[in-house]
């Protein structure tokens, strides 16, 4: 049995030290704690790395501490809108969806564009179509509503570029929310990449990130690494992070952690902020982030476990 080992993360951000309370410091790093677990009892069980990063991200999906899902933002229209994708390293495959309202895990919906279709990203209604098609647990609109999130929206929705940056309000930098992911290598030797988000507060037009967006926030190739990416998706879209990284690695030789590192550096100089997670095909795992904090954990197969916020 070889290496196997996941790494999950809940946002880059701007959130100090000091802002959050000991009980809610406590009830994130339980929530990412839960989500690990389920990938890693997959894992631990000869599981595959497909289905260990769907559960991870479900179960941050399902939870209203992070930006996605559950816990997504508002859109300018008052609405929640989500977007999702997933890859497979082993086969290069990769499921997306985009605008979406009313699928419950939209994580889940991304991984059945990737088997039961054609297609690589569906959007909107048709990616609801589809999801309903499929057997895929579908809800009211209501179910996304968090009155916390709502009330920000409502005090932030007329005031100029009051969205966010990197993963954190700007309006309350000490609210912090954020895209979720996780990576993973199972005991065969295979990654895989998932990320999922509700997008940017008070985002308009139709806005898209790079968290649907295969090669920009997921990417995966048992070749290299699996990647999934968080934080001011705009500049993770311009230089293709994700797949960057793997570049990196397949071209010139870098280890994740030194391809990771270079990733965040040109996010940076462009301007963006935000951080990433990286597993490689040997099971090594880098976490780099820009920002003053990343919510982000990781479990090896030797048992060894990390879950932190801050620095």
């Amino acid at each position: 049995m070889g290496n196997y080992a996941i790494a999950i993360h809940g946002g880059a951000g701007r959130l100090m030290t000091g802002v959050l309370t000991p009980e809610q410091e406590k009830a994130f790093n339980d929530k990412l704690s839960e989500a690990l677990q389920a990938g890693y009892t997959i894992l631990t069980n000869n599981g595959n790395s497909l289905d260990a990063v769907e559960a991870a991200v479900r179960v941050l999906e399902d939870s209203p501490l992070f930006n996605a899902g559950k816990g997504s933002v508002f859109n300018c229209e008052g609405k929640n809108e989500m977007d999702a994708s997933i890859m497979n390293g082993k086969n290069l495959k990769a499921g997306a969806i985009a605008a979406v309202h009313t699928i419950r895990n939209p994580v889940t919906c991304a991984r059945a564009v990737m088997e039961k279709s054609s297609h690589v990203l569906l959007a909107g209604a048709g990616a609801e179509q589809f999801a309903k098609e499929c057997g895929i647990e579908i809800v009211d609109p209501s179910y996304f509503y968090d009155e916390e999130r709502y009330q920000h929206w409502v005090a932030t929705k007329d005031m100029e570029g009051a969205s966010w940056a990197g993963d954190t309000y700007i309006a309350k930098p000490e609210k912090k929310l954020g895209t979720v992911g996780c990576v993973a290598l199972d005991s065969a030797g295979n990654l895989a990449a998932a990320t999922s988000t509700g997008g940017v507060n008070n985002k308009k037009f139709g806005r898209v990130g790079d968290s649907p967006l295969i090669g920009a926030g997921c990417y995966a190739d048992n070749k290299t690494c699996a990647v999934s990416c968080t934080g001011e998706g705009e500049y993770f879209i311009r230089q293709a992070i994700a797949y960057d990284i793997s570049a990196l690695m397949e071209y010139k030789g870098f280890t994740v952690s030194q391809a990771a590192t270079e990733g965040i550096k040109k996010v940076a100089q462009l301007g963006g902020e935000g951080g990433l997670i990286a597993i490689d095909n040997q099971g090594n795992i880098a976490v780099p982030f820009n920002t003053s904090s990343m919510f982000r954990g990781w479990i090896n197969s030797q048992g060894e476990k990390f879950t932190g916020i801050f620095r």
